[in-house]
């Protein structure tokens, strides 16, 4: 792992990007939460002449969140021009990391006191999907607990446990709500919160069966929860489409809307079967950062990839650019080869607003966890570039 220097310049890459200060900026950022580290990032005129995005994109581009100095960091290989890059020791976490695992992978982590705690997906040797807590100092190594995660639940119908898989993991205020593919009479979304990764209260599945890829926002949208999901059926799903939902309580959902379907096979076939959210979205002054998986129905069966796309800040349904290109698809062994083959599933993300960093984590092959890097304005820039709105 390397050092902690930002992003590293105007000149080095070819987006010519570059990070200052929001206080250092003459024009000063856009509004965003006082609560967050903001920072700003800049285009040189090189890198203008290279977006075709229809707008000036010397405005400025700020990221919220606390700042991550520790966040797991592998610089770009010399010669690669990829957006975003695979951690050359992949796999992070590999299937056999507990005595009775048969796989872990799609899993999600968040900062944790001085390092950091996750809930990952561990199939076991009977093949049965369950959920455990773990903990890390560094994002890279791992420690698992052998007992699954017991969830508190005043009402045992919905506490019954019987299988759960995907989690994703956000802080909100001040705990970290877990959200997961919860079974209930076929796959439907779990919702449970904790304040130490020890103890966890399970609420009320949020929606009906069936229901898979249930995202949290880490904030309130309009003072209420906002959540993403893909509606689905009892098997392996040939369609899915995003929706966007809220709730006071997290009880009570509704004002659903739709925010995107699979594209075009002609426009972009990656992503043309089914779609579905990723890790938590990132804000940004640009709107909100969404990483979300896309299928394409190939000759050898499915084949998951991921991009990325920028949604309303207060409007989360409206879609304001998306990638037609993919960000991160099977290409490597631990991809390609697994229980479930050709799979790169994104659950979560780390990012550092100071230097713009992010490292994404994703599934390989629904055997495996993978760790991948970049930089957030360069996947902005990226977004708005590759768009098929």
């Amino acid at each position: 792992m390397t050092g902690k220097e930002p992003h590293p310049g105007l000149f080095f890459f070819a987006r010519g990007l570059h990070l200052r200060r929001a206080a250092s900026h003459s024009h000063g950022p856009l509004p965003v939460s006082t609560k967050s580290s903001t920072f700003v990032i800049g285009f040189n005129q090189a890198s203008l002449s290279k977006l075709s995005t229809g707008k000036n994109m010397s405005d400025l581009i700020s990221i919220i969140g606390e700042p991550l100095p520790n966040i797991p960091w592998q610089d770009r290989p010399q010669g690669c021009n990829d957006t975003v890059w695979r951690y050359s020791e992949n796999p992070v976490i590999p299937r056999d990391l507990l005595p009775d695992s048969n796989s872990i992978f799609n899993s999600a982590v968040v900062p944790f006191g001085k390092g950091f705690a996750g809930v990952f997906r561990c199939d076991d040797k009977n093949r049965r999907m369950t959920l455990h807590a773990g903990f890390s100092d560094d994002g890279i190594k791992w420690n698992i607990n052998e007992e699954t995660i017991k969830f508190d639940c005043p009402d045992e119908e919905i506490g019954q446990w019987v299988y759960g898989y995907d989690p994703r993991v956000v802080k909100i205020e001040d705990k970290y709500y877990v959200t997961w593919c919860n079974g209930y009479h076929g796959p439907t979304i779990g919702v449970a919160w904790t304040e130490d990764f020890k103890t966890f209260h399970q609420c009320e599945n949020a929606f009906l069966p069936y229901n898979r890829n249930g995202v949290l926002f880490p904030r309130k949208i309009n003072g209420k929860f906002a959540l993403l999901s893909r509606p689905s059926d009892t098997g392996h799903t040939a369609f899915g489409d995003i929706f966007y939902s809220e709730s006071p309580d997290l009880e009570y959902w509704g004002h659903h809307r739709h925010v995107m379907a699979p594209a075009a096979f002609e426009q972009s076939a990656w992503q043309c079967l089914k779609i579905g959210a990723g890790p938590v979205p990132i804000e940004t002054s640009e709107g909100w950062l969404l990483i979300y998986h896309g299928v394409l129905r190939s000759c050898n069966g499915y084949v998951y990839a991921f991009g990325s796309a920028l949604l309303d800040l207060e409007k989360p349904w409206k879609v304001l650019a998306r990638s037609g290109q993919y960000l991160v698809s099977p290409r490597e062994y631990y991809e390609l080869v697994g229980d479930v083959p050709s799979v790169t599933f994104p659950c979560a993300s780390l990012h550092d607003p100071e230097t713009g960093r992010i490292a994404i984590y994703y599934g390989c092959a629904d055997t495996v966890t993978g760790l991948a890097f970049g930089y957030i304005p360069e996947i902005i820039e990226f977004t708005k570039r590759t768009n098929i709105l």
